[in-house]
């Protein structure tokens, strides 16, 4: 019974979504500015989104490329050929198989093994909890966003059991709930993989379609991102430790063996090989940032995208006891086909949003200009703070990044203010708060789908307060920090 029902809200999100595609540009009234094609991509791009947002993002994004292929926008072949020929699509493609290989050859247990067992954590639980936060954080930056939730829950849990923590406990409650709002601080970081980059890119289109093209220095980025989690992930673990107080007692007597419990083997030839690989490879991906005028940094920026590609190919042909480091199939098999679409899509739409024969541009122009030419630039980018944080946790995270992009470009050329560090900003927060409500991001379902162990109510309450305080650094210390690093 329950399946059926399911299926039926399937199909009726699918009707709706198609619908809203094929028919808004025949809606009764007339946007300012835009055009008869604007009219045909926005109903696209409006159905895309609801269909993102409800239904499933590879068929509902390979169908709003077909879609804008049969529009006036372009033809079916230019359209093919500016999506799946992008560059930045092919860097996802073989960054997200690299990914795939340090999971598959189990790097990220060691990794999530480090944080977790450092003797400082020892009779002091908020250490422990620190570690587990910074742990959860920079391997859902760098090695595949919901891997520190799969990896760290199940540890937390037995260590609650073999303590005597019970299921909804204080403790329990907070600390698996930071987990994944740790996570969720280090899923935007990398401005070279994953929404991050599809953000980024997509900023560099938009301004580009707008006259003048923005783009946003990596190595700045990065650090601006490191730094805004860490002090988050500091300002979290006192707040909790000091204000909300959840009884630790039965933590402080914790020993090491049950830290280490099902110890993992000394690190392979093979397994020391691959990350240390991957670290050179992300620190290439740097140099451009660092060493801009720099032949090295040219040579690197010239040739960022194919970077990933060669990197794979050495770890399909270098070989370790004749086994090639990457086995090519077997890691496709977890390839993440919903992120690359959806990254496919956006750019897509983002690009064709933008154009200057759709007028979407200047239709925003026309209707917020008015409304936002007299606020103070520092006073614009509280509201678009406040308004990131408010509409991320009623809408996906990812789309509402889209959304917001063209309206910081809008007012950043109109009034002459560096828009880099706004969007930079709120590329970083528009992904790392969508924590309070199951739609606002896929970290966010999974954490109110744990009956078990989590209270919706407890949820929606300890979310709420720990984005409310991500909200408050964002303005007091990383946005003034991005103004620094950003340019």
């Amino acid at each position: 019974m329950a399946q059926t029902k399911k299926k039926d809200f399937y199909s009726i999100h699918l009707v709706i979504g198609i619908g809203i595609m094929l028919l808004f540009r025949y809606l009764p009234f007339q946007l300012p500015c835009i055009t008869p094609i604007g009219m045909e991509i926005l109903g696209i791009f409006i159905g895309t989104l609801y269909l993102w947002t409800t239904s499933d993002p590879i068929i509902s994004s390979i169908l709003s490329i077909f879609l804008v292929g049969l529009s006036g926008y372009s033809t079916m072949n230019e359209v093919l050929t500016a999506t799946f020929g992008n560059p930045i699509l092919v860097q996802v493609l073989f960054l997200l198989t690299a990914i795939n290989c340090l999971i598959e050859n189990n790097l990220t247990e060691y990794c999530g093994r480090f944080f977790l067992t450092r003797k400082i954590c020892l009779g002091r639980p908020w250490v422990l909890a620190f570690f587990i936060m910074l742990g959860s954080m920079l391997m859902g930056a760098f090695m595949g966003g919901f891997t520190p939730i799969f990896l760290f829950c199940p540890i937390l849990y037995d260590i609650f059991e073999t303590v005597g923590l019970k299921k909804h406990d204080k403790f329990p409650t907070i600390m698996l709930i930071l987990v994944t709002v740790a996570t969720l601080l280090g899923f935007p970081i990398p401005p070279f993989m994953g929404n991050g980059l599809a953000l980024i890119s997509n900023y560099a289109s938009v301004t580009g379609n707008m006259g003048t093209v923005i783009e946003i220095n990596n190595a700045g980025y990065l650090l601006t991102g490191l730094i805004h989690a860490t002090v988050c992930i500091v300002v979290l673990v006192l707040f909790c430790k000091f204000v909300l107080r959840p009884d630790t007692s039965k933590l402080k007597e914790l020993k090491m063996e049950t830290l280490n419990k099902n110890p993992l083997p000394p690190m392979s030839l093979r397994q020391k090989f691959i990350a240390i690989s991957f670290t050179v490879f992300i620190l290439i991906l740097l140099i451009p940032s660092v060493l801009p005028t720099h032949p090295v940094g040219r040579f690197v920026k010239a040739n960022t995208y194919g970077i990933a590609a060669f990197y794979v190919f050495l770890l399909c042909a270098i070989r370790i006891s004749k086994k090639p480091l990457m086995d090519f199939s077997s890691t496709m098999k977890r390839f993440s086909w919903s992120t690359y679409f959806l990254i496919a899509s956006a750019i897509l739409l983002g690009n064709a949003l933008t154009n200057e024969s759709t007028g979407v541009s200047a239709f925003l122009n026309t209707v917020l200009m008015p409304v936002l030419q007299n606020v103070p630039a520092s006073a614009f980018a509280v509201i678009i703070m406040i308004l990131t944080v408010i509409l991320t946790n009623v809408c996906n995270s990812f789309v509402i990044g889209l959304l917001m992009q063209p309206v910081i470009a809008t007012f950043c050329m109109a009034t002459g203010m560096n828009s880099a560090p706004v969007v930079s900003m709120m590329i970083l927060f528009v992904l790392s708060s969508a924590a309070i409500t199951p739609a606002a991001s896929p970290f966010a379902a999974l954490l109110f789908g744990n009956k078990d162990w989590l209270k919706s109510g407890e949820i929606y309450k300890y979310t709420t307060i720990f984005v409310v305080i991500e909200l408050a650094i964002v303005l007091l210390i990383s946005m003034p920090v991005a103004n620094l690093l950003i340019h």
